[in-house]
């Protein structure tokens, strides 16, 4: 299995989502899964009760799961942005999924979360399912373990 410390939830039918979640490829550590992805809804369920339309980094190794703005941020900041722009990705966020909702057709809006969120027990027991899911997706990963 891959070995990711993190794992980010995206919107998988958006192309520029996708191309964002691409770029992570260079990031070691952290896979991507699709929101639409069944590993994603479970975990999604876990750790919020429900399944929020929204960008998630799940980090087992932290504890913690970011939501929206505050999964931006964290993405920018471990991308090494420097950390003007990791603000100015939080704060400009809403304006942001307005615009790549607008060009990409999307037909709903990303629910309003945006906290760091301490992980649940039933969410870090889900993590190995992104994990699997996420190296699926990215098959070089599996070659790394």
């Amino acid at each position: 299995m891959a070995d990711y410390d993190a794992v980010l939830v995206y919107d998988g039918e958006c192309p520029y989502c996708s191309v964002a979640a691409r770029a992570l490829r260079r990031l070691d550590d952290i896979g991507a899964i699709s929101w639409y992805d069944d590993a994603a809804q479970a975990a999604l369920e876990a750790q919020f009760g429900e399944t929020p339309f929204a960008m998630v980094l799940v980090d087992a190794r932290r504890g913690r799961a970011y939501a929206g703005r505050s999964a931006a941020e964290e993405l920018a900041d471990r991308a090494g942005t420097p950390g003007i722009v990791s603000s100015l990705v939080r704060d400009s966020y809403d304006r942001i999924a307005a615009a790549v909702g607008a060009a990409s057709g999307r037909e709903r809006d990303p629910d309003d979360v945006h906290d760091s969120y301490p992980l649940t027990d039933a969410a870090r027991e889900q993590f190995d399912a992104l994990v699997a899911a996420a190296a699926a997706e990215r098959p070089e990963a599996l070659e790394r373990t």
